[in-house]
């Protein structure tokens, strides 16, 4: 068993969640309290229901990146209900990490995608708010060979807009939803761009630059971020680790 209490103010030293500006249905942090112990860790990306009442079963301490309050307020009914009633009744905590789980420099999702792609050289790029949103690295292969690194690093074939070099030198990083930011991404002058998700005119705008753009999936971007944060606080409390995959092919 562990303390809640002390795993949760680790979290928020380790993730710097009081500094890092974030949408406002993200809140950061505990989400939700249990009886104040902690039997184990169950990582998520999402704080789905299904998600929820299958980490309930036994109860501990889930964290997920996408967490209960995405839609604001609302009234406390259906599906939203279920989710907080199977959590309290199975003693489940639950923290939500959204964009410093992001830019985390060492188990972030942009570093870590970087890194299972095989850049070189990785380095934090476009900051705001004194923080790296994203991450750009060095690749030694052709734009074929790249795809194939993004498919194999994800697990799931991707969507590409294919207007750039066929020879990239430089491959910027940006996990989730982030298709909309291929113009801070050009003008860097960085003309190959990952990312999981973009609005439609997004990959307008990237055969207009030019550009690479990678579609790799929202989810299938942001699962290892969440599963190295799981496994972190495993290991310092000296608790059972566990990841709950629950993709919608998105």
């Amino acid at each position: 068993m562990a303390d809640l209490e002390e795993i949760v103010a680790f979290l928020d030293r380790e993730l710097k969640t009081a500094e890092i500006k974030d949408y406002p249905g993200a809140f950061n942090g505990l989400q939700l309290e249990n009886n104040g112990t902690v039997n184990r860790v169950i990582s998520a990306v999402d704080a789905s229901l299904a998600v929820i009442e299958e980490a309930s079963k036994e109860g501990g301490l889930l964290l997920v990146h996408h967490g209960m309050f995405w839609q604001g307020a609302q009234k406390i009914t259906g599906p939203y209900f279920q989710k907080i009633k199977a959590a309290m009744d199975g003693n489940l905590a639950i923290y939500s990490s959204h964009l410093p789980l992001d830019f985390h420099p060492e188990i972030g999702n942009n570093i870590l995608l970087a890194r299972a792609i095989g850049l070189k050289s990785i380095q934090p790029i476009l900051p705001k708010d004194g923080f790296p949103t994203a991450v750009v690295g060095e690749w030694e292969g052709n734009r074929n060979e790249l795809q194939i690194a993004i498919e194999h690093a994800v697990g799931r074939p991707l969507q590409m807009c294919a207007c750039g070099i066929e020879n990239p030198r430089k491959v910027a990083v940006m996990t989730g939803g982030a298709g909309s930011e291929v113009a801070k991404i050009s003008d860097l002058g960085i003309c190959s761009f990952v990312t999981g998700e973009g609005p439609h005119w997004s990959f307008i705008e990237a055969e207009e630059r030019k550009m690479n753009v990678f579609y790799a999936g929202h989810y299938a971007t942001e699962t290892s971020g969440v599963k190295a944060l799981g496994e972190l606080v495993a290991q310092k409390f000296d608790l059972k680790a566990m990841f709950l995959e629950r993709s919608g092919g998105l």
